[in-house]
């Protein structure tokens, strides 16, 4: 204060300033998420509009087709490929030849336009008071979101009519005034939908009630307008087929996220599976409406709206991935008392309904009904289980804060320490992190497999032509040891078997071992280590991208023995560009050794005797033995990952400073000697 009075400045004009510099980055940020906005929505019109006729659009195309179900003059049900309600068939016929007129471009454009009306309803109903950041953010959020989620990139690449209803309901609800015309716009999207019948009890409960008996009547009309035009679908959709069950395809396809589908994947069948439907179903309905009521009155309605979604797809007969939007609305609830906590609902929604399932699980058997399954799991928690927090709770607003190290000084003015590598000192949420670490784990293995050259020929090509420029480069180091530890080890079973066993048995369980260490007995250096770990990582895809290397065993003229894969046949031309799991040239530089550096590096630094970090260190001893012994890597693979780790750690120093127990220790140590200075009066 004192400078800048002398320096001339008010006080008032410095606040001023910083206020109007804030004011400038939120508006360069929003705007930048716009522009993400309208990235995402122009690649999802691309790759639908991009793709051969008959592969894209293949649900409208069977519509509105020469022979669509829509110009036939029979039943829209006879082929079941129509699984729409009559009514829809009805509006939809009218459409027909514009739609097949403009198929593609119009239809596409326009259910980009209802995904972008979608996010701006979703982003105004967020409960109130909202904050700045929340205001300026929430719309362009929402649609970056929807146009990620399966739901959305299912509908557009289908060519199906799913956002309508969600669309009609969100309006009704928050859009329109006067209680009859919302009735009107929910009443429509169920008879479109006929599970959102159950948003009627959440009006009529909510003290709506004119809007639920108008959603009611319309319902009634709209179906009973489509009775008297088309007597034989009507009967054919709401008696035949019990109101759309059966249409389209199998009930226990994966595809069928409801709890029909759940029950049929797991083997039951017949009047057990239908009894247990119904009952199940029953409770469902009565759990999720009324806390779809609670939360209404608790001034949460978009919330209440996402679980009464989440509702009608668990207990509708078929819920196909475009209808599924409603799991997605269900971010907007809060769950945790601690600001840990407060992101895992967040981050396992979205990811729920932006991956394919097996990129969140293992491929284990035992995890194959969590699996398939995941978006259904997710609808049911939201509409039967998670306590989401009441406004009036002391925790929805500011949650138990989560404690952090002293801040320090960035590295280098122009290079900021990261936020969201801030040093906290308490234990992270373990869902969360095993989330996170599944996640990045299956987009490395994507990565992996796709970091192949081009071609499968054309990648072991350049893979061996790098092979033979890291040989001839260890021949001039005088480094080339490859063969002839191969073949040293090779005569002696039990060393051959014992680095057999090392390569193949702790690549994974060593430095899952070391973080779940870390996490449980010093949460204070655990998002240290698994920052450097996830910068080593990333540096290392770099380079199996740039640097596609043929290892040792796959080079067809060095005569390297694979004692852990076994005799190669090299005379098929894609031999080791790609197997099922991964990709055999991604090599350089060598994950193998870097992980068991990183293992080593973090035991020694954390662990607290002699011994201990003496035991970690030979983990990195042993891995670089093993994979030069066993022909899959070269010395400078090793090297490589040698260097990726340090990059690593010194990124993660750069972007997060010192480690926090280091930091927590200096300022303990400062403060205790600003105690011990005397004070001069």
């Amino acid at each position: 204060m004192a400078n800048a009075e002398h320096s001339g400045r008010p006080v008032e004009a410095l606040g001023a300033t910083a206020v109007g510099a804030a004011r400038t980055r939120l508006r360069a940020a929003r705007l930048a998420v716009w522009l993400v906005a309208v990235v995402l929505a122009v690649r999802q019109m691309a790759v639908v509009l991009g793709s051969p006729r008959g592969e894209r659009l293949t649900d409208l195309e069977t519509w509105v087709g020469p022979d669509g179900v829509l110009h036939v003059e029979g039943s829209l049900y006879d082929s079941s490929r129509f699984t729409g309600t009559p009514f829809g068939g009805l509006v939809l016929k009218p459409l027909t030849r514009s739609a097949e007129q403009a198929l593609g471009w119009g239809w596409t454009f326009g259910t980009l336009l209802l995904v972008v009306a979608l996010g701006l309803v979703a982003a105004r109903a967020l409960p109130q008071p909202a904050g700045r950041r929340t205001s300026l953010f929430a719309a362009p959020v929402a649609i970056c979101l929807l146009m990620l989620s399966l739901p959305v990139r299912n509908t557009l690449w289908l060519g199906q009519t799913s956002i309508i209803p969600v669309l009609l309901v969100l309006l009704g609800c928050f859009a329109v005034r006067g209680q009859r015309a919302g009735g009107v716009l929910i009443g429509l999207a169920a008879a479109l939908q006929p599970t959102l019948l159950l948003f009627a009890p959440l009006l009529w409960f909510t003290e709506r009630r004119k809007a639920a008996a108008t959603t009611a009547g319309t319902l009634a009309a709209l179906t009973a307008l489509a009775w008297a035009a088309m007597p034989h679908d009507s009967y054919t959709y709401w008696v035949h087929h019990l109101a759309g069950t059966g249409l389209g395809g199998a009930a226990d396809a994966l595809a069928n996220q409801s709890l029909h589908g759940a029950l049929l994947r797991l083997g039951l069948s017949g009047p057990l599976e239908i009894a247990l439907f119904l009952t199940l179903g029953a409770a469902v309905v009565v759990l999720g409406l009324r806390r779809a009521v609670r939360y209404a009155r608790d001034g949460q309605l978009l919330l209440a709206v996402a679980v009464t979604g989440c509702t009608a797809i668990v207990v509708a007969p078929m819920a196909w991935q475009h209808q599924l939007l409603w799991v997605l609305l269900a971010v907007v609830g809060r769950v945790g008392r601690r600001a840990s906590d407060r992101f895992v609902w967040p981050v396992a929604v979205v990811l729920v309904m932006t991956l394919p399932a097996k990129m969140l699980l293992p491929n284990m058997a035992t995890l194959y009904p969590l699996r398939d399954n995941a978006v259904l799991l997710a609808a049911l928690l939201a509409a039967t289980a998670l306590p989401f927090l009441s406004r009036t709770s002391p925790y929805y607003q500011e949650p138990i804060p989560t404690r952090y190290a002293p801040q320090v000084e960035a590295r280098w003015r122009h290079i900021p320490l990261l936020p969201f590598l801030r040093r906290v000192l308490t234990r992270p949420n373990l869902l969360l992190e095993l989330l996170l670490i599944r996640v990045t784990y299956a987009a490395y293995q994507q990565v992996r497999l796709a970091a192949t050259g081009g071609s499968n020929s054309a990648g072991r090509a350049r893979a061996e032509e790098h092979g033979e420029q890291i040989l001839s480069l260890e021949r001039f180091l005088h480094l080339d040891i490859e063969h002839a530890v191969n073949h040293a080890v090779v005569k002696i079973d039990w060393l051959r078997e014992f680095f057999d066993f090392y390569y193949t048995s702790f690549h994974f369980v060593v430095p899952l071992t070391v973080l779940g260490v870390l996490y449980w007995r010093r949460p204070v250096d655990y998002r240290w280590a698994r920052s450097s770990l996830g910068l080593t990582t990333l540096l290392a895809l770099v380079g199996f991208w740039l640097y596609p290397l043929a290892p040792p065993r796959l080079m067809p003229t060095l005569g390297v023995i694979d004692t852990v894969h076994g005799v190669q046949d090299f005379t098929q031309p894609d031999y080791g560009t790609l197997t099922a799991l991964t990709n055999q040239y991604a090599a350089m530089p060598s994950l193998h050794f870097g992980w068991s550096l990183w293992c080593g590096l973090a035991i020694a630094i954390v662990a607290r005797r002699p011994w201990m970090k003496a035991l970690g260190l030979l983990h990195p001893l042993f891995t670089v033995s093993a994979i030069v012994a066993t022909g899959n890597h070269w010395v400078l693979d090793a090297v490589g990952g040698a260097a990726v780790v340090g990059a690593g750690f010194g990124l993660a120093y750069v972007f997060q400073g010192p480690r926090a127990r280091v930091a927590v220790a200096a300022a303990e140590e400062a403060s205790g000697e600003e105690e011990r200075v005397p004070v001069k009066s």
